[in-house]
């Protein structure tokens, strides 16, 4: 069992004590920093990715096993184009980088390429900082391969490390995103593009800290380099894409997540999600952390079955959908929303009340369920003889043909 949590221990102990003994922190990756941000509201997904949990062998250990990700068949064919497009030192990514971002400088002949090693993600990063600057200074064409940026989320560092960033003569930045999704006829599938565009956003954001402390600062360019298969072949293609609207989202949604610090502080003492804990001391566990699931959880989070069912089992509105949620207002559960509709409860005065009032009565008049008023059955009586029947506003002859 791990020793008790002390309230006064440094954040980085509090989360490693958390993450659970002698068990290795999983980086977080620019891919789930970028679904964390699409859902700020969520406290469990905040502490466990700020802990380092492996959300996939947690969900194994709850019994509700996630099949998130990428196969190993996807990653062996992603690297396998990556190394093609940064062969003879990234010759073939610089010259798209020079076609699609700027056609108007020098071609990048003889373009720098660093070394990035460095001891641990700190390290690296420092080394990362320290190369970009000696390339803005340098001037001309330099590549960084598998560079290490920071970023602030929720209190506590995130090391990310983009594919590549190309450093232009004019000294500003672009990120590269290397995907192994083909782009047909010069487009790709906007799923996949928007969801690049996101995880290019996170990069973004890193170098903008980065390039703050650099005087003057030289400029991160907001369209970023998406780099994909052309059509069927094995072949690179690319195309520049805008990332300034998400970069936008990403940088709101960041800043209005709850701190890590206060998150772990009002957990209970001895609170781990080692997945090696037993069944229900693991499952009181995660509970003890509110989540904020929806359907949108299914394509970003390991614990999204688990999730599910919980906020099912909850009757929580929030497993409709954001957009529900959002029309209800105050009305959390779906008994809440039935009973505002019944007219059991709930005040009036409130429009989603008396949108579910309105709706149920309409489904009510549709379904015939519903009592007819005295005067609309009165004035429904007939008034002619059986078998002809003329609307009572209808003074006019038809026309003759």
């Amino acid at each position: 069992m791990p020793p008790p949590r002390t309230r006064g221990a440094a954040l980085r102990q509090q989360l490693a004590e958390l993450r659970g003994p002698d068990v290795p922190a999983k980086a977080l990756d620019a891919r789930a920093l970028a679904a964390l941000a699409a859902n700020p509201g969520c406290k469990r997904r905040a502490i466990l990715d700020g802990a380092g949990v492996n959300k996939a062998a947690l969900a194994g250990a709850l019994g509700s096993p996630s099949v998130f990700g990428q196969s190993q068949f996807a990653f062996t064919r992603g690297n396998a184009f990556e190394s093609r497009v940064k062969a003879d030192g990234g010759a073939e990514l610089l010259r798209l980088a020079h076609e699609k971002l700027d056609p108007g400088a020098e071609p990048p002949a003889r373009a720098r390429v660093p070394e990035l090693s460095a001891i641990g993600p700190e390290g690296r990063a420092a080394r990362t900082a320290l190369a970009l600057r000696e390339a803005v200074e340098a001037g001309g064409w330099t590549l960084l391969d598998h560079p290490m940026v920071a970023l602030d989320v929720a209190g506590s560092p995130a090391f990310l490390e983009p594919d590549a960033v190309v450093v232009h003569p004019d000294g500003s930045w672009t990120v590269v995103e290397i995907k192994s999704f083909p782009m047909l006829d010069g487009s790709a599938d906007p799923a996949k593009v928007g969801a690049a565009a996101r995880q290019a956003a996170v990069y973004v954001l890193a170098l903008e800290v980065v390039a703050a402390k650099l005087q003057p600062a030289p400029p991160v360019r907001h369209r970023i380099l998406l780099v994909c298969p052309k059509d069927f072949s094995n072949l690179p293609t690319a195309s520049a894409v805008d990332v300034r609207k998400q970069r936008a989202v990403t940088r709101r949604q960041l800043a209005r997540l709850t701190r890590l610090q206060d998150i772990a502080e009002a957990l209970p003492e001895g609170t781990c999600f080692s997945p090696e804990l037993p069944p229900a001391e693991l499952t009181a566990a995660v509970e003890s952390v509110p989540a904020t699931y929806a359907p949108e959880c299914l394509s970003a989070c390991e614990l999204a079955f688990h999730c599910r069912d919980r906020s099912r089992a909850a009757g929580a509105v929030t497993s409709l959908g954001r957009s529900v949620r959002a029309e209800l207002g105050g009305l959390s559960t779906v008994g809440d929303v039935l009973a505002a509709a019944r007219g059991e409860a709930g005040d009036p005065q409130d429009p989603a009340v008396a949108a579910l009032r309105r709706a149920a009565h309409l489904r009510a008049e549709a379904t015939g369920d519903a009592p007819e008023p005295r005067a609309r059955s009165e004035a429904r009586q007939p008034t002619e003889a059986p078998g002809r029947r003329q609307h009572p506003e209808s003074v006019e002859a038809a026309p003759c043909r």
